[in-house]
């Protein structure tokens, strides 16, 4: 027996195709809720004594019991077979996955940036195909954070991934990843950012033939929407443009591989039904979409370009993730690109599409640069030259569409990154030719 169930199908016993395009529930942190088969939600209660159709009642817990109520995050799923019918976990190669503590090199001052990462060998999916840079903290502690980029060219078939370290903020760059979760499908873009909690369990399938991106692992609180403060109630990202999948459920009697990234390693049991089997659900702890071009851009009218922490998304302990989306810059006797600076917090950027406006050349699509904390960075020379000259007339930065994970903590590199190929040698050299202005 090999179905899919959604919303379309009825009876005790339903099958049907899943929807071409998700459909969604808005709203972040919200309760949500979702059945693929009229009737299967029980009403009143989490755990009845016999869960309606037959199905097995399970709570999905993504932080403490005793979390305040703000911050809780769990859902009840209410499943085909429960969770805990699986074979032993046996431990698997890792791949390019690298976790933390990052002890493979040492701390290093110096400014990095690198390439897209080189194309993978065919029948390469999308866990194959995630490469770690570096990172922070521990997962065993429950604090820090990672940085990973994938290339894939396949579909995860008959494969499952579930990440107990952290959650995973995905960012795709080039290619849809249609993300089929335990919730429903997401179906994430170029321009939009998936969130998939810790613990929950996915397939990413590829709609366009290949996929690449970025990800930031956050082993500890989970992100969050930042608080506005004298912003006032409005603006940034939207609480009601992030979007809950709604529910879907695959009923298959066959082997499926379940990968789970467990205290830094990867973990396999060889299971013989998809555990992807959910017809059911409400709670907190979901998966999100958003696209980036709903951010609400807020800047300066008047002079001055803002800190770059006005462009934050979400944020945690552990990791902020910021973006540069278009905008008008507008600032009065004004330098308008990013000024130099050097910052306590650590800054990992990527380019999703265009380019960026504090770089004239080098730092393209899929790549990447790293600024650790209180290293100096800042406009490269054509960019700091040309941005002294122009016109103040109003700008429309819309040709480039950026983002930014920052830490508090140093990012380690992995070896890997190191010594790969497409580590852009040289970097220094952006900012010669900064000559004196000063009168002798």
């Amino acid at each position: 027996m090999d179905t899919a169930g959604t919303g379309n199908a009825t009876g005790d016993s339903p099958a049907a195709s899943p929807p071409r395009a998700p459909v969604y529930s808005p709203g972040f942190g919200n309760e949500h809720s979702g059945e693929a088969v009229p009737g299967a939600l029980p009403r009143g209660r989490n755990s009845p004594q016999r869960a309606p159709l037959g199905l097995y009642a399970e709570q999905l817990s993504g932080t403490a019991f005793t979390e305040p109520r703000a911050r809780n995050r769990r859902s009840w799923l209410y499943r085909i077979r429960p969770s805990a019918a699986h074979p032993p976990f046996r431990r698997v190669p890792d791949g390019a996955l690298r976790s933390g503590p990052f002890e493979e090199t040492g701390p290093d001052p110096n400014r990095m940036r690198w390439g897209p990462l080189p194309a993978p060998p065919p029948g390469t999916d999308f866990v194959a195909g995630l490469w770690t840079l570096g990172g922070n903290g521990d997962p065993r502690r429950r604090a820090g954070m990672a940085v990973h980029l994938y290339r894939a060219n396949a579909p995860m078939t008959d494969r499952v991934f579930g990440d107990s370290d952290g959650e995973l903020l995905i960012v795709p760059q080039r290619g849809a990843l249609l993300l089929r979760t335990e919730f429903g499908p997401l179906l994430a873009a170029p321009g939009h950012i998936a969130l998939i909690p810790r613990g929950v369990r996915f397939r990413a399938e590829l709609p366009d033939g290949e996929a690449a991106g970025y990800v930031c692992e956050n082993y500890g609180v989970p992100f969050a929407l930042p608080e506005l403060g004298v912003i006032g109630a409005n603006g940034l990202a939207a609480p009601r443009d992030f979007l809950a999948p709604t529910a879907a459920y695959e009923d298959t009697d066959r082997p499926v591989r379940v990968l789970n990234k467990f205290c830094g390693g990867l973990w396999a049991a060889d299971y013989d039904h998809s555990p992807l089997d959910v017809v059911a659900w409400h709670g907190t702890l979901v998966p999100y979409l958003y696209d980036l071009r709903r951010f609400n851009v807020l800047g300066s009218v008047s002079f001055d370009h803002p800190d770059p922490s006005l462009f934050t998304v979400l944020t945690a302990p552990a990791a902020d993730f910021a973006v540069f989306a278009p905008r008008w810059l507008v600032g009065e006797d004004t330098f308008r690109p990013p000024y130099f600076h050097r910052n306590v917090m650590s800054e990992y950027m990527g380019l999703i599409e265009g380019s960026y406006d504090a770089k004239a050349e080098g730092f393209v699509p899929g790549g990447g640069s790293l600024h650790n904390m209180m290293s100096a960075h800042g406009p490269d020379r054509e960019t700091f030259e040309r941005a002294s000259a122009a016109e103040l007339r109003p700008q429309r930065v819309d040709e480039g569409l950026a983002f930014m994970f920052e830490t508090g903590w140093p990012v380690l590199l992995t070896a890997q990154a190191v010594t790969c190929g497409h580590r852009q040698r040289g970097y220094d050299e952006v900012w010669e030719g900064l000559r004196r202005n000063f009168p002798s």
